[in-house]
């Protein structure tokens, strides 16, 4: 019983972290000409960039990038996040390789 309880607290706990973060993805009208996204969305949404595509299979609003950003800055933010995010993994993997 007691496995069970913990794999159902995960499942909540995943589901309340993917609902939070469903609330800042690109494309969700938060940002326009007037009020682009910068740096530091770039980075948010290089995070949430799994979870933004996910979302964009069933509404067709929602991207993975923001369209209406500053320039380069956004982009810079946005690959920093997305390299670190999913490169660091990569590097894990190839590390722990190496010692096998």
């Amino acid at each position: 019983m007691r496995k069970s309880l913990k794999y159902l607290i995960i499942f909540f706990v995943f589901m309340f972290c993917m609902a939070l973060l469903s609330g800042c993805v690109p494309g969700d009208g938060r940002n326009s000409t007037e009020d682009p996204a910068g740096f530091f969305w770039g980075i948010w949404h290089g995070w949430v960039a799994p979870i933004s595509l996910i979302i964009g299979f069933f509404n067709r609003e929602i991207r993975v990038y923001e369209i209406n950003n500053s320039g380069w800055w956004y982009d810079l933010g946005f690959y920093i996040a997305v390299i670190s995010g999913f490169g660091g993994i990569s590097f894990f993997r190839r590390k722990n390789a190496k010692r096998d």
